[in-house]
């Protein structure tokens, strides 16, 4: 049976089924990194992205409310350069559908147009042979469908693959690696899952573990042995319907939607083939769970006491005194985040390689601060774009994102700036001038060969230059230093890695200052992953 429209159920399950075959190749996606360092997370970051948008998804009829609610889910919950893209493009899909109840092919493949549109505004310099290419490409080559949307999705997969195959021709850096473009690679696979969402008839893989997210903590206290359930119970849940209770061909979900709403709240519930998944506001959660057990069986249940939620949305956070500055930053490995804390930071958020904050990350630390004006330092490339979503939704105070691309370059800046002497574009301006003269580079283990390097070297680059290979990290250190133009700094400073013993780390600064005596070489326990050494001339 051809599908001719799309309503909300159906664009929920077609986004579930999405993030479960990029779930599935996520670590496929992660490998394709260009640099051949162990800092692959594309896969994983798009994946949380979609995710995120998946979990905040309504089904309840309409498509427009459907894609609504998925876009501000992915919208809080993008993570990394490919995730940030990835939510513009489903936000530009739910500007497409906005007040369409039910979908055709016309409007939906218009709403796909906005969001080729809306992925290449939200990047101020759109780079071709990325993401954005895969999907202007996929829904262009797909425009001249008119049939069912079964035609439409096998064009636009064919075509996504092809280009996928082409982004190597368009960057050279991939070229060099012998790499295809992660961010589209991913989508790939996330338009295949949409597709195969299109069979009613399709088993689809499950969209990951719920183990994965660890349960945030909840202050017991505030439900006490005299406290009123005032709001109830947030019950959701996952039904199996089971062909021993029920007849899967002719069995009509509604009279499950029907029952749920006779007896709870805030109902949001669809049927994905023989699974029913289910949120429902409940004063008796045993009630309904008792009852939906007359059709089938539960795969996952969830069940929250409001009250509590309720607690920890409302409690008053401490107020932090006025201050007309403050200043994000973001840091992995407990020295740099300590070190960040005493050089004047605000709020230190974790993260960096392989481990890029979300969106929703950053406003939150947003929210925390109580200032006219906040600042936030990146410090890796990788994370500016999602900095930059997230200062777009900061109400209250100016937000301003200093692109540092490295712990380096955070580091300089939060040295040299005084933040409380100058308004916003002052500092700005200044930041730029600092970071232009910024010199920085890393040491760490090579995963792959290169023409610069053998697989299992340490390498020292600045940026994508690999500027030293050596098989001890010591020695790439030093001929990283070389080529530096640390003969000449006054101050060299030296962070190292988790894997960096303290002795040895020890010895390759008194290598240092031997190798450069007119240098004061200053070391510091960072605890960062991935990189051996950070190194900083000044």
């Amino acid at each position: 049976m051809k599908t001719m429209t799309i309503d909300g159920g159906r664009y929920v399950r077609m986004i579930g089924a999405g993030a479960a075959r990029l779930y599935d190749n996520r670590k496929v996606v992660n490998d394709l990194n260009v640099f051949p360092i162990p800092d692959g997370d594309t896969g994983d970051n798009m994946y949380m992205t979609i995710r995120a948008g998946w979990d905040s998804a309504s089904a309840e009829g309409a498509v427009c409310a459907a894609a609504q609610s998925v876009s501000k889910g992915m919208l809080l919950g993008a993570r990394g350069n490919s995730g940030v893209i990835l939510s513009r493009i489903f936000a530009g899909i739910a500007k497409g559908l906005s007040g369409i109840a039910t979908a055709g092919l016309p409007e939906f493949k218009n709403a796909m147009q906005c969001g080729v549109e809306e992925s290449y505004n939200a990047v101020s310099n759109p780079v071709e042979g990325t993401i954005l290419t895969v999907f202007k490409d996929s829904v262009n080559a797909a425009v001249a469908c008119s049939g069912s949307f079964e035609e439409y999705f096998d064009a636009l997969c064919a075509e996504s693959e092809a280009s996928l195959e082409r982004t190597p021709s368009l960057l050279d850096v991939l070229a060099q690696a012998g790499v295809v473009d992660s961010g589209g690679a991913g989508l790939v696979h996330i338009l295949a899952g949409m597709k195969a969402a299109l069979d009613p008839d399709a088993e689809l893989a499950a969209n990951g573990s719920a183990a994965e997210t660890k349960a945030a903590s909840v202050d017991l206290s505030a439900f006490t042995a005299d406290s009123v359930l005032e709001f109830g119970y947030c019950t959701e849940f996952l039904l199996r319907l089971q062909s021993s209770k029920v007849d899967l061909a002719s069995f009509d979900e509604t009279e499950i939607y029907d029952y749920l709403n006779s007896v709870g709240e805030s109902v949001v519930a669809f049927r994905d083939d023989s699974i029913v998944k289910v949120h429902v506001h409940t004063h008796r959660p045993g009630d309904i769970l008792n009852h939906c057990q007359r059709w089938g069986e539960f795969l996952t249940i969830k069940i929250e006491n409001m009250t509590l939620q309720h607690h920890e949305t409302h409690k008053a956070a401490p107020k932090r005194p006025h201050k007309k500055a403050a200043v994000v930053t973001v840091a992995s490995g407990a020295g740099l985040e300590q070190m960040f804390t005493d050089m004047g930071a605000d709020v230190v958020i974790k993260g960096g390689q392989t481990m890029n904050p979300s969106a929703s990350d950053f406003i939150n630390a947003f929210e925390e601060l109580n200032a006219d004006a906040i600042y936030v330092l990146p410090n890796n490339s990788n994370i500016i774009l999602t900095a930059q979503q997230a200062a777009g939704m900061c109400q209250g105070a100016k937000v301003c994102v200093l692109p540092s691309k490295s712990i380096g370059e955070g580091y300089t800046l939060l040295g040299s700036i005084d933040f409380a002497a100058a308004g916003p574009e002052e500092i700005e301006a200044e930041a730029s001038e600092i970071l232009a003269s910024v010199v920085s580079g890393m040491v760490s283990r090579a995963i792959r060969a290169t023409d610069a390097a053998a697989e299992g070297d340490y390498i020292g680059f600045v940026k994508d230059d690999i500027l030293s290979a050596a098989a001890a990290r010591e020695d790439a250190l030093c001929a990283l230093c070389d080529s530096l133009g640390a003969a000449q700094c006054d101050v060299l400073l030296l962070f190292s890695g988790a894997d960096v013993p303290a002795e040895e780390a020890e010895a390759a600064a008194a290598r240092l200052q031997a190798q450069y005596r007119n240098a004061e070489v200053v070391t510091y326990p960072g605890g960062q992953p991935i990189f051996d050494y950070i190194v900083v001339i000044q």
